[in-house]
């Protein structure tokens, strides 16, 4: 298990400088942001991937800037606008692989999307199937605006799709009115990604030194499902002050880690 920061949480500030402020903070991990179509560009990614294997930290995920096009682009009734949609989002897998990622975000329909589950299901494996065509595997998030967002939803996507893996995100299962450690011990295994994030009377993003959410019983549960991935922090900029609240929050997750296995 490893801990490390999304670049999400420097925005709108550039994704290479965010790059360049983890790296400098030897920060383990991260998840690239993606956020704008030129980031993608090959001289662009190189840079990336250079500053950031400069600092040690390992990219793990990426983060598509076109998450809310996802209904439009995938889950609609236009068959061709989704076959379009696949060849678009190729980039992104493309990039994950460069950056060594192994996982791309996905956050699906909307929640009041009307295509059949199991059209939905469809064609979540056949985008997932694209991506491991090129090394890496699509995962689904909790997002409480989307379908995804419901532990009744994630439990009969779990069933359909045995082999879907998923990313859960404490902030939205809160706002989803779902309780994280539920959505953990219900998706097990197939958990392979968080995004972590503290909570109080400030709001349900806050980094975790602050509020009172204590990440032990969480990550205890975490090791017990056998988690071997990363938890990565992704609050939203108005929900902390210094860039140095993130790298804090990262070494509260190591020493309660290191609790753990003591």
């Amino acid at each position: 298990m490893t801990f490390g920061i999304s670049t999400s949480c420097f925005y709108p500030e550039l994704t290479e400088k965010a790059a360049e402020w983890l790296a400098a903070a030897r920060i383990p991990a991260a998840e690239v942001f993606f956020n704008a179509p030129s980031e993608l560009a090959p001289a662009f990614l190189r840079k990336l991937r250079d500053t950031l294997d400069a600092g040690g930290t390992r990219v793990v995920s990426v983060h598509p800037f076109t998450s809310g096009l996802e209904p439009l682009l995938f889950f609609s009734e236009y068959r061709r606008r989704f076959e379009d949609g696949v060849e678009m989002y190729r980039r992104f897998f493309e990039a994950a692989a460069f950056l060594g990622a192994s996982y791309v975000v996905l956050h699906g329909d909307r929640k009041e999307g009307k295509l059949p589950r199991e059209e939905y299901f469809a064609r979540y494996r056949a985008l997932d199937e694209a991506a491991r065509e090129h090394g890496v595997r699509l995962v689904q998030e909790n997002v409480g605006r989307c379908r995804g967002g419901s532990a009744e939803f994630l439990a009969a996507m779990r069933k359909a799709l045995p082999e879907a893996l998923f990313v859960l995100d404490l902030k939205q299962a809160r706002r989803a009115g779902e309780d994280p450690l539920a959505l953990l011990r219900l998706l097990g295994k197939a958990v392979a990604h968080v995004h972590m994030s503290g909570c109080g009377p400030e709001g349900d993003c806050l980094p975790l030194h602050r509020g009172c959410f204590r990440p032990e019983e969480f990550l205890a549960e975490l090791k017990r499902q056998g988690f071997s991935g990363a938890a990565v922090m992704e609050l939203y900029r108005e929900g902390y002050g210094e860039y140095g609240e993130l790298a804090e929050s990262v070494r509260i997750l190591e020493a309660a880690a290191k609790a753990l296995n003591a």
